[in-house]
């Protein structure tokens, strides 16, 4: 498997009822690599990995999971996986380290092997100290490390993560960031979705945009921003209130290639920030604030899938 692709999707369609929520897909996933699926909600991502995780079938097209067919191999394909639901399931009746060799124990490993698989994962996770103790007192910080560590039991080839950080405050977020990153070091391939922009840049080395069903970029963090954004940002404050944006948008046109006016503010897309800041101050306007700050992942999700909200 070395020089194959883990998951390899062509024409991939997932249809419920007259709904299409994936509509022809193609991807490649190689070994070692970190995947992210990027979208607005109701756009497939979650889709998608129920049928990378062999828990949907395909409605239409190709799928290989590990070189196998999930539809005939999804319990082969199953045991090579690891798997971070979105919300953490563990058990609370029993304690951290048994929340472990206990999920080992469906894998087929020995009671010593799990044991000896459950202290190196809650070493990796930094969290040795709690081993004897019970989960309902963990930290969700905590918690989602050890649903990481649980994933990790049975030293999968692939591991899919939704949403691995979802609800978490930042300090535990940085340290759930580092625990995959030594993941990632470690040569584990990694496919995971996230409505964090910043977490994507930190975490996955390509991945995909997808709305309504389809992928509308695929590349790189930094390759889609040279795409889609510009290499800086200004963001303009005016003290006149709310309405005056529209106007201002107005006199702002031809500086920089791109103008989005906000509600609270009005964004400058420019590949040199400051000689965009020193034409807007060249015709006579005085914003209250400005901020130059470089394009993000966040600025080409607006621009790829809008910024209406989607239930």
């Amino acid at each position: 498997m070395a020089d194959q692709p883990l998951i390899h999707a062509r024409g991939l369609v997932k249809r419920f009822g007259d709904f299409t929520a994936v509509a022809g897909i193609d991807l490649d996933v190689a070994p070692g690599e970190a995947f992210g699926f990027l979208g607005p909600n109701g756009a497939g991502k979650s889709s998608t990995m129920r049928m990378i995780g062999c828990v949907s079938t395909p409605t239409q097209g190709e799928l290989r999971i590990l070189g196998m067919d999930p539809v005939r191999d999804g319990t082969r394909i199953r045991a090579r996986l690891g798997v971070c639901p979105q919300l953490d399931n563990l058990d609370p009746d029993l304690n951290v380290r048994e929340n472990l060799t206990t999920y080992a124990r469906y894998f087929g490993l020995s009671r010593a092997e799990s044991r000896k698989r459950a202290d190196e994962l809650l070493e990796f996770v930094q969290l040795a100290d709690r081993a004897e103790g019970k989960v309902e007192p963990l930290s969700g910080g905590m918690k989602r490390r050890l649903t990481i560590a649980r994933a990790m039991v049975n030293d999968p080839d692939l591991v899919l993560l939704d949403e691995p950080t979802t609800g978490l405050d930042p300090q535990a977020r940085h340290l759930v960031w580092e625990r995959l990153f030594r993941l990632k070091q470690r040569g584990t391939t990694l496919v995971l979705t996230t409505h964090y922009m910043d977490e994507a840049e930190q975490l996955c080395d390509r991945l995909v945009v997808m709305d309504a069903g389809k992928i509308v970029a695929e590349g790189s963090p930094r390759s889609l921003i040279q795409t889609y954004s510009t290499a800086e940002v200004v963001e303009l404050r005016f003290a006149d209130g709310l309405d005056a944006n529209a106007d201002y948008a107005a006199k702002l046109d031809g500086i920089g290639e791109r103008i989005d006016p906000l509600p609270d503010r009005i964004l400058l897309y420019a590949d040199d920030g400051d000689d965009a800041v020193s034409e807007v101050h060249r015709r006579g306007l005085a914003p209250a604030s400005v901020l130059v700050r470089r394009s993000t992942l966040e600025d080409v999700f607006l621009q790829l899938t809008g910024r209406t909200l989607v239930d």
